[in-house]
């Protein structure tokens, strides 16, 4: 048996954030593989929440299996993921326009509702939904622009990331797209369902069945992954291997410490150099 630190000595569940956690761009971390299945070695349940919504279930099991992380479908809980699941209990048949990727689109159909492609159909719109979309294009933000403003379409986002890390350094995120509908519509988004909102990670708790005791996301993005945990009741672990440092951290415990205006769910409960710290050494 693998001897956990402290903190993590009553583990039962582990939350991976994907991009700066477990690989950037299309690197593995080095490790994470190995540290990973450690923790399956010892009956502990690792799943991943990811905001990044352009890629299938499918197209990230294929991708960590590639990394020698083994997964299945049922592991991960992106964005597009969680967008479904909540548009679905609002409207089971709705009519949707898309600025996103496959992964958002595939999960909408998957819940069976229909993906609206023409401007001419856009009194028949329910909801604009946007996530990263890296063909982001002006005519789709003139559409989302008319289905909200001269239809009845309720405008929804994945996730409002402002950067998404890669192995050639920060690329711009989702919330490029969702700000410049809201610009455009002067509405701002009725919901954003991805990180740092807590609903990803209460599904995740409802299917495992487990409690939020016992359960921890480890995460890079303290406006994210770290309120999002905190916000659900769960342990947090900020990791050092995306886009925060230390330096950021400490500043903003400082700072939290002389000012009520310092959202205290940005604070990880624990701060890693890496996945390694997890263990006694």
């Amino acid at each position: 048996m693998i001897e956990l630190i402290p903190e993590l000595a009553e583990l039962e569940l582990a939350i991976f954030d994907l991009d700066g956690v477990v690989y950037r761009g299309s690197q593995l971390i080095p490790n994470v593989d190995s540290i990973i299945q450690t923790l399956k070695d010892n009956s502990i349940d690792v799943v991943f929440n990811s905001n990044n919504s352009t890629a299938t279930r499918k197209a990230y099991v294929k991708r960590l299996t590639n990394m020698n992380i083994q997964c299945k479908r049922e592991d991960f809980y992106t964005s597009a993921s969680i967008t479904a699941s909540e548009i679905t209990k609002l409207n089971q048949n709705a009519k949707i326009f898309v600025i996103g990727e496959i992964g958002l689109k595939e999960e909408l159909k998957a819940k069976g509702h229909y993906i609206i492609k023409h401007k001419k159909e856009f009194k028949l719109v329910d909801y604009v939904i946007v996530g990263l979309d890296r063909d982001f294009h002006y005519k789709n933000l003139a559409i989302a622009q008319k289905c909200i403003l001269e239809g009845n379409a309720i405008f929804y986002a994945t996730n409002a990331d402002s950067t998404l890390p890669s192995e050639d350094g920060l690329m711009p995120g989702a919330g490029v797209m969702v700000n410049a509908v809201q610009v455009c519509t002067g509405h701002p988004p009725k919901k954003i369902f991805g990180k740092p909102n807590p609903f990803g990670i209460l599904s995740i708790l409802e299917d495992r069945q487990l409690s939020a005791e016992k359960t921890c996301i480890f995460g890079d993005r303290l406006n994210t992954d770290i309120m999002a945990g905190n916000r659900a009741g769960i342990k947090t672990i900020a990791v050092m291997t995306g886009v925060t440092n230390k330096k950021e951290i400490n500043e903003l415990r400082k700072k939290s410490q002389n000012s009520d205006k310092i959202d205290k769910d940005l604070l990880p409960d624990l701060v890693l150099e890496n996945l390694n710290d997890l263990f006694v050494r």
